[in-house]
């Protein structure tokens, strides 16, 4: 039986950084990738998991949730000077460009379909893959938030395709709303998204309707879209574990119960 948890990191991702100066994304350091590696060796945490080596995703995986155009635009940047990488990035809502970033962002795209191998074919339990540059504001044609490639959708996308899964589920814990694999999933009754985030009656940035708790998705998709907009700051740890425990877990649940039976109960066709 599968047993340890996996760890894939690759030091090269701390390589995309911000090369002037910028208000909006000068948060975005090499220090939140590395401080959260650091941590977990400060803890022995490091030496109780199982390495897994990060590789590159390959045009054909970006390509599983992204355009082509867009893919385009991200290997373009590879040769451009400082001022071209500032002009490309002006055209994205709080995103910027180094000459590495195509390379980081396809190692963190590989890196967590590494994972997905991993705990697919057996060899861990679980697992996790600290990357950079992130993915959940990432759409199909644009950049988004310091986001290039939709990390976590790719590897929906890959999981389906590869193993033939047929329900995933995404939880997206974070400070921000995950729009950009909102927008992905949001007719794809096979995936189900759940985000917990700060929206403060939609004045928290990404500042959208849609991140609000009435968009639940669109077509087959509906009810398989579910938004906790925290319209109140200073939410602490029973805050969560109360959303956990009565709004995420049961609605999983019920969603895995109701998508088994329907999928027992369903009358073969006559013929």
């Amino acid at each position: 039986m599968a047993s340890g948890t996996a760890l894939v990191y690759d030091e090269e991702m701390t390589s995309h950084k911000l090369l002037w100066d910028d208000p909006i994304c000068d948060i975005e350091v090499p220090e939140r990738l590395s401080a959260s590696y650091e941590q977990l060796q400060f803890y022995h945490l490091v030496e109780r998991c199982v390495h897994v080596p990060a590789r590159e995703g390959t045009e054909e995986e970006i390509l599983l949730v992204h355009s082509s155009e867009h893919l385009e635009v991200a290997k373009s940047t590879q040769t451009m000077d400082e001022e071209e990488l500032k002009r490309v990035s002006g055209n994205y809502d709080a995103f910027f460009f180094h000459p590495n970033t195509y390379r980081c962002a396809r190692l963190a795209v590989g890196a967590t379909l590494q994972l997905v191998d991993s705990v697919m074919l057996g060899k861990v339990c679980n697992g996790m893959a600290l990357v950079r540059p992130p993915g959940h504001h990432s759409q199909r044609n644009a950049a988004n938030g310091f986001c290039l490639f939709n990390n976590v959708a790719i590897a929906a996308e890959y999981a389906k395709l590869k193993y033939s899964l047929q329900r995933i589920l995404i939880v997206d814990w974070d400070v921000h709303h995950g729009q950009g694999t909102q927008y992905i999933f949001e007719e794809d009754p096979s995936v189900l998204y759940f985000s917990w985030h700060r929206y403060e009656h939609q004045e928290f940035w990404p500042s959208l309707k849609e991140s609000d708790y009435d968009a639940v998705g669109l077509g087959k998709g509906k009810g398989y879209n579910i938004n906790l907009p925290w319209n109140k700051v200073g939410m602490g740890n029973s805050d969560y574990l109360a959303a956990f425990f009565h709004v995420l877990l049961p609605m999983a649940f019920e969603v895995l119960f109701y998508c088994s039976v329907f999928r027992i109960a369903k009358p073969k066709a006559i013929s």
